[in-house]
C-alpha cells in the first residue's frame, strides 16, 4: 500500500496551515540555491520558487506516487527528484521540509547533516507533525503491535520515538551554531466530520506505513476494530481533533 496523494489531499485544507505559518518565518530574498526535503507532490516545491524570485528549487521524495504529480508543478528552475530526502549532496541557501523529516531516524544526527548542506547565511525551515499522544495515534501503535506482533515488536509505535521535543530541537539548533532560532509547538484545531473522518485522515499518513506492512484480509481486520475503537473514543458529531505540530527556523551565520 502506497503513499496515495488522493488520500493525502483529502484535508488539503487543514493541512496547509502549517505550510502558511512555515512560509511566514521565510527570509524573502533572491537569487537562492533552495531544496524541499520531502517534497511530496511539488506543489509546495513550486510555491518556493514562487516566492523567492530568481531561485533554482528542488524537491526531492523517496515516493514515486506522490512524485508522479510533480510534473504539474515543475518548470525552468523548479525541478522535482525521486531521492532519499536524508541525502543532500550540494549545499542550498534555504532547506526546507514539510511534514516529512518525521519518518527519518536519529534526528540529532539528521539535523547536524542537514546543517551542514546550509551555506552560511542561509536558512533552515522545518515543520514536523508531534501528535504521538493522541488517542488516534496511541491506538494504532497498540492495536497495531496486539495484532500482529512480529511485524510491529515496539508497543511505542510511530516511527519509535524519533521526534524530539520542541524545546530539545531549539537547544540542538543552538548547539550547531544556529542564529535567530525559532521554535514553536502549535496546535492545530480542526473540527471534523466524525471519528470516520479522522480515520480517513490518518489513513493518508500515519497508518500508510502499517497498512503497507499487511495482506488484504489482515488489513480489513485492523481497520475494523481500528474504527470501532475510535468511534467509541470520539463519539458524535462533529468532532475535534487537536493536531500539534513543531515548526522550526533557524540561520546560519
Amino acid at each position: 500500500m502506497p503513499w496515495n496523494p488522493d488520500q493525502y489531499d483529502k484535508f488539503k485544507r487543514e493541512r496547509s496551515a502549517p505550510v502558511d505559518d512555515l512560509f511566514a518565518l521565510m527570509n524573502i530574498r533572491s537569487g537562492l540555491s533552495v531544496i524541499d526535503l520531502g517534497c511530496g507532490t511539488g506543489e509546495y516545491t513550486r510555491r518556493l520558487f514562487d516566492t523567492l524570485p530568481g531561485s533554482t528549487v528542488l524537491g526531492i521524495d523517496n515516493s514515486a506516487e506522490m512524485l508522479a504529480k510533480s510534473a504539474a508543478f515543475c518548470c525552468a528552475g523548479c525541478s522535482t527528484q525521486l531521492r532519499d530526502l536524508q541525502t543532500i549532496d550540494c549545499e542550498y541557501d534555504i532547506i526546507f521540509s514539510n511534514a516529512a523529516l518525521q519518518w527519518c531516524p536519529e534526528h540529532p544526527e539528521l539535523f547536524a547533516r542537514i546543517w551542514k548542506a546550509l551555506k552560511p547565511g542561509g536558512q533552515l525551515l522545518v515543520q514536523m507533525p508531534k501528535n504521538q499522544d493522541h488517542y488516534s495515534h496511541r491506538l494504532a501503535a497498540a492495536l497495531s503491535h496486539e495484532m500482529f506482533p512480529t511485524r510491529f515488536p515496539d508497543v511505542a509505535g510511530e516511527r519509535k520515538g524519533w521526534l524530539l521535543e520542541v524545546e530539545d530541537y531549539a537547544q540542538l539548533l543552538f548547539t550547531l551554531g544556529a542564529v535567530d532560532i525559532t521554535a514553536i509547538l502549535k496546535v492545530y484545531p480542526h473540527v471534523l466530520e466524525n471519528a470516520d473522518a479522522v480515520v480517513e485522515w490518518v489513513k493518508g499518513t500515519l497508518l500508510v506505513p502499517i497498512l503497507s506492512a499487511l495482506t488484504d484480509s489482515e488489513r480489513e481486520n485492523f481497520l475494523e476494530r481500528y474504527v470501532h475503537s475510535l468511534r467509541e473514543a470520539m463519539p458524535g458529531s462533529p468532532v475535534f481533533y487537536g493536531f500539534k505540530r513543531i515548526l522550526l527556523s533557524a540561520g546560519k551565520p
